[in-house]
């Protein structure tokens, strides 16, 4: 019997992972997974509960006491609640940083991930799958894209921001997620700048066939 097969795909925001990953699992019939998802429902429970967002420990145990789950419909919960809309607003894309960026969150966030991707085959989408979270993947794809054009795609979702602004948010985000914001070394870049949603996920389909 073959075992599963896990399809790493990383990214800066706005690179176009989240609408790629989900078509891809479709069309491959694999299991989707967004740890963006993960995070942003942390944020979302913290600002909740009022919990201290400089504070790295009371997040992670914040993480450990209310693991995150996806129903097979793919909506987001934590703590009994369906977040798959609320996790999506404005605020929640100016504080996720501020958690994500604690190393007790991340570890915390990367052991669940590894629960959550052994259920066969599987889609990841996030920053640090390839090269930290799931290093051992089949296929592994770091997505990229100019700033304007990743702005444009958020405004489409986010019609009450202007272009410039989020333009100006990415660039701030893109500096705090460097860190976590790295290929692996054996993954293959593709800027989807120019590049359809289907394009793109021929593209990995195809990555995904060569290795079967």
């Amino acid at each position: 019997m073959n075992r599963a097969m896990i399809v790493a795909i990383d990214g800066p925001a706005g690179s176009g992972k989240s609408t790629v990953a989900l078509e891809l699992a479709r069309q491959l019939g694999f299991v989707h997974l967004d740890t963006g998802a993960m995070y942003r429902a942390l944020t979302w429970l913290a600002a909740r509960d009022d919990v201290d967002l400089e504070d790295g420990e009371s997040l992670a145990q914040l993480a450990r006491e209310h693991p995150i789950t996806f129903t097979s419909e793919g909506q987001v919960e934590i703590a009994g609640e369906n977040v798959s809309s609320s996790i999506r607003a404005s605020e929640i894309d100016r504080l996720v940083p501020a958690v994500a960026r604690h190393s007790e969150v991340r570890e915390v966030m990367r052991e669940r991930q590894r629960t959550l991707s052994s259920v066969g085959d599987i889609v990841i989408e996030g920053r640090d799958i390839g090269s930290v979270v799931a290093p051992q993947a089949e296929v592994k794809v770091f997505l990229v894209a100019d700033v304007a054009e990743r702005a444009r795609r958020r405004s489409l979702d986010r019609p009450e921001t202007t272009s410039e602004s989020l333009a100006t948010d990415l660039r701030q985000r893109d500096e705090r997620d460097a860190v976590n914001t790295q290929p692996a070394e054996d993954a293959v870049l593709l800027d989807t700048t120019d590049l359809t949603v289907d394009q793109v996920v021929l593209r990995i389909a195809e990555l995904v066939e060569a290795r079967r």
